[in-house]
């Protein structure tokens, strides 16, 4: 699929803009199993691994609560498990994050599983707010996260976007495919040599993604 030549970017967040694995995640995941813990009364090493199992079963473990725990507010939980004080006391930009984002042309917008409001915070944390014309989070599909392919439709529908102009940025290739099917053009920030299907290109990290526009158009 050819790049388009005047792009619509459609960036995840997490391990895409930001590396979250050195600090939010850890500070999420903790986050969410104390509000398993406290909203389901089960001990913490129950709660974690029902955490991880509804993460598996159902690709988010909000959707695993709604679906089996209809008590339990959606935003009680999103809002606990994103404490965004402690979140933004430490973030880690992927290298030359500000410069790529400068350098790629067109509008971008932020396609990220998370809630808006820490979405927002981290955009601002990092220092890249003014980069971004617009979020669609979690909240903004109704609770359906990526790869449902309800969630691409709506963030297409609500923008009034072209797909063919469309290109997303991912590190997770299974959030690929939703997109290819829908015309929209993808990119897998992945290091090594294994391949994606999903992927019409592949780059080994965010600043790299720059170079590679440059170069195709």
């Amino acid at each position: 699929m050819p790049l388009p030549r005047q792009p619509i970017w459609l960036f995840d967040l997490d391990n895409t803009l930001h590396d979250a694995s050195r600090h939010a995640f850890p500070t999420i995941d903790a986050a969410m199993t104390g509000f398993i813990a406290d909203a389901l009364q089960l001990p913490d090493a129950d709660a974690s691994t029902l955490r991880v199992a509804y993460w598996h079963r159902y690709g988010a473990t909000l959707l695993g609560l709604i679906r089996h725990h209809p008590h339990v507010d959606p935003r009680h939980f999103l809002a606990h498990s994103h404490p965004l004080d402690v979140l933004t006391r430490s973030v880690h930009p992927m290298p030359g994050l500000a410069r790529t984002l400068a350098r790629l042309p067109g509008r971008k917008y932020l396609f990220t599983n998370g809630p808006h409001d820490y979405a927002e915070a981290m955009l601002a944390a990092l220092g890249i707010s003014h980069h971004f014309a617009g979020v669609f989070s979690i909240e903004s599909a109704r609770y359906a996260p990526k790869p449902q392919a309800r969630a691409y439709r709506t963030l297409l529908r609500q923008w009034q976007l072209d797909p063919r102009r469309c290109v997303l940025v991912e590190d997770t290739a299974a959030n690929l495919k939703p997109a290819r099917r829908l015309g929209i053009a993808t990119v897998l920030i992945r290091k090594g040599t294994r391949r994606s299907v999903w992927a019409d290109w592949q780059v080994p990290h965010l600043a790299a993604l720059a170079g590679r526009w440059s170069h195709r158009r």
